[in-house]
């Protein structure tokens, strides 16, 4: 079992400073904070073998001390995603800066609660950046919501070669899903199906998902703690709303899709 998106934060509010892009602190940060050694009792009373580390960009922007330090202390458990900022002169010496340090995916991070950022994932600036990544092998994920999936697409074509895991599916509703299914066709495309999805969307949406995009491509992710209640709970939560795909199905996308996605992880 393996959880490919949650966050920790430190106590050490001297030693890993709060930083949030766009300067307000996500809520879940501040009021239910999970340290390195939490999540890893977290993962024990749930049964998940690793997890990836995703750079908590509400929390601590583009600074990814924390999820390093917490990779290099427990190389066997956890994997790290950090972020940087894309449109910088320097993102590629950044990208190789955390690279350097321990980390084994980029996080490029467009859309979220906190932030009102004037950016666009296919900005001209960031080719540079993105380049970086593919030539580096980087598996990249990318947070964006259902509007922004045009510029997805103009970035996949672009860039073929990228790898590119889409973080909470970028949020569709049923009513509106149809840019989501007709990103399918490009084979480079992972999905990221979260806690934010399993509360939002019925049974039969997953069905459909997983008939586009293939179990390989889709792989799960709790997004705690930034979701509240437990993570055996949100594990609970996953496995019932799959509960109507086969096993080899749920085995890629509890486990498999994660190992395939992310190299660190085999």
């Amino acid at each position: 079992m393996i959880d490919t998106h949650a966050h920790v934060i430190s106590a050490d509010e001297r030693r890993y400073p709060r930083a949030p892009l766009g300067g307000k602190q996500s809520d879940w940060s501040r009021e239910r904070p999970v340290s390195a050694e939490e999540m890893l009792a977290a993962m024990d009373a749930a049964g998940i073998e690793k997890t990836v580390l995703v750079q908590a960009s509400t929390c601590y922007g583009h600074d990814n001390s924390y999820v390093a330090d917490a990779v290099a202390a427990h190389p066997r458990r956890f994997v790290g995603v950090f972020s940087v900022d894309m449109l910088a002169p320097d993102a590629p010496e950044r990208i190789r800066h955390w690279v350097a340090r321990g980390l084994s995916g980029l996080r490029v991070f467009i859309a979220g609660h906190t932030t009102a950022q004037d950016a666009r994932l296919d900005d001209p600036r960031s080719f540079a950046a993105w380049g970086c990544a593919v030539k580096a092998g980087l598996p990249i994920c990318v947070q964006v919501r259902a509007p922004a999936l045009s510029q997805l697409q103009s970035t996949l074509e672009r860039f073929p070669q990228a790898q590119v895991l889409l973080d909470h599916m970028a949020r569709p509703v049923v009513d509106d899903a149809e840019p989501l299914f007709a990103l399918a066709k490009y084979e480079n495309l992972y999905l990221k199906l979260t806690t934010h999805n399993v509360r939002e969307l019925p049974q039969s949406f997953f069905t459909r998902v997983v008939k586009s995009y293939g179990a390989a491509r889709i792989a799960w992710g709790s997004n705690y703690p930034a979701a509240e209640g437990t993570l055996g709970a949100l594990l609970a939560d996953a496995r019932d709303a799959l509960a109507a795909l086969n096993t080899a199905e749920r085995d890629w996308i509890f486990s498999r899709t994660a190992k395939s996605f992310y190299a660190a992880l085999a």
